[in-house]
């Protein structure tokens, strides 16, 4: 039994990340969590790679300062643009949504047709594109950006006529293509997985990177002899940049409980 009570630190743009915290949170049960969402310079997938990995610096080393073991970059056009200097610029593990979703991608399809969504950054970047092709060297990767996804889970719209709609046009290019998996790219996504699955007519398997990272984070912590699996109340804190408010109004549908220790701090100081 190893008791390493320091928590994972998880940072993302703004909400959305709250979706890999919640599988964190089934995956580890036994651990504390530090998030901070950037929702004062949210969204990061329309800015540039250089302004992406400036921010992702100044949260890494915010959550620094919580004394936290492990590093989980939330958010795929962070991980896109920004891991590999996270990685060789701090020694605890840093780690991203690319490439757990990646290799999931790649066992789940039978055909090698795959399709990629997410924000206009993380398609632009053709991260997760390339590192599905060094592990499916053949495979046909097909990837469309689908920015309305996230307003739509923001304003908790996920299941009604506006995202079936939004969704049939942005899938239907994906549905020609003939894949069998598809990456949900962004953190919201997964709160649009019942309305892709209907609107792809439950002939794709659905990727949650979210998902895949938790379990390449027990891996990492495991493998470092740094894992709690001592049974633990874990305790969880929220940090934002900006609007509290909202951000405890809306994180408790990607959570599906409440929000309650949150505070706002100035990331600029990091």
């Amino acid at each position: 039994m190893k008791l390493d009570t320091r928590p994972i630190g998880v940072f993302d743009s703004g909400i959305g990340g709250l979706t890999v915290v919640k599988e964190i949170m089934d995956t580890l049960p036994n651990e504390n969590i530090v998030y901070f969402g950037d929702t004062a310079r949210v969204p990061y997938g329309s800015k540039s790679a250089e302004t992406v990995t400036r921010f992702a610096k100044q949260n890494t080393r915010f959550l620094l300062t919580k004394n936290v073991k492990a590093i989980v970059v939330a958010c795929n056009t962070a991980s896109a643009f920004s891991l590999d200097e996270l990685q060789n610029a701090f020694e605890i593990p840093v780690i991203g949504v690319i490439k757990p979703g990646a290799n999931a991608a790649a066992k789940a399809s039978k055909n090698k047709r795959i399709g990629i969504i997410g924000t206009e950054g993380t398609v632009n970047s053709r991260a997760y594109e390339k590192a599905i092709i060094k592990l499916l060297p053949d495979a046909k990767i097909y990837a469309y950006p689908c920015p309305l996804f996230v307003p739509i889970v923001e304003e908790g719209w996920a299941n009604t006529k506006v995202s079936y709609m939004v969704a049939e046009e942005y899938l239907s290019q994906l549905k020609e293509k003939q894949i069998d998996a598809l990456v949900m790219g962004c953190t919201h996504y997964p709160l649009l997985t019942k309305v892709v699955d209907d609107v792809l007519e439950h002939k794709v398997k659905l990727i949650n990177p979210a998902r895949e990272t938790a379990l390449e984070l027990k891996r990492i912590l495991n493998e470092n002899c740094i894992e709690n699996t001592i049974d633990n109340s874990a305790e969880y804190e929220y940090y934002v940049s900006d609007n509290p408010d909202k951000f405890k109004r809306v994180g408790g549908n990607f959570l599906e409980h409440d929000i309650i220790n949150i505070r706002k701090i100035d990331i600029e100081k990091f």
